[in-house]
């Protein structure tokens, strides 16, 4: 897997606030770190259960260009994590990152909203380019 940012390439980005929902801390750890070194990204929020991920987005709603959801979770799951923002019309663009990528899961994730849905051993600079494009449309509105 390549690690040239493209943080720096092209026009200035702006910052996206972003909100993640895993539950596994060496997980997350690794991803903020990386998306913030690499991408135009700003970790705001972070929950590792359905329940807490649903209320926090609900007090955030209009302040997130960016959540990021795992499927599997301590409690609950990224795909009720999905139904509820959905159901609250979140305007944020949801993408999941999973190690169940699979051809159904990203039809279920699809069908509750998600935008894309990447797999986190083999996916991650797809991320990478996404949160960058995401970005970069965002400063030229």
């Amino acid at each position: 897997m390549s690690r040239i940012s493209t943080r720096d390439a092209g026009e200035p980005s702006r910052l996206l606030r972003t909100y993640v929902v895993e539950d596994n801390q060496v997980i997350f750890d690794n991803l903020v770190a990386t998306l913030e070194e690499m991408t135009p990204v700003r970790v705001v929020g972070h929950a590792a259960d359905e329940s807490t991920a649903l209320a926090q987005l609900a007090e955030r709603c209009g302040e997130l260009d960016l959540v990021i959801v795992d499927v599997f979770l301590k409690a609950g799951s990224g795909l009720g994590v999905l139904r509820g923002a959905l159901q609250c019309g979140l305007p944020a663009p949801r993408v999941v990152l999973t190690n169940c990528a699979s051809d159904d899961m990203r039809a279920q994730c699809k069908a509750l909203g998600a935008d894309r849905v990447f797999d986190k051993s083999n996916d991650l600079d797809e991320l990478l380019a996404f949160c960058c494009g995401l970005a970069q449309r965002g400063a030229e509105r």
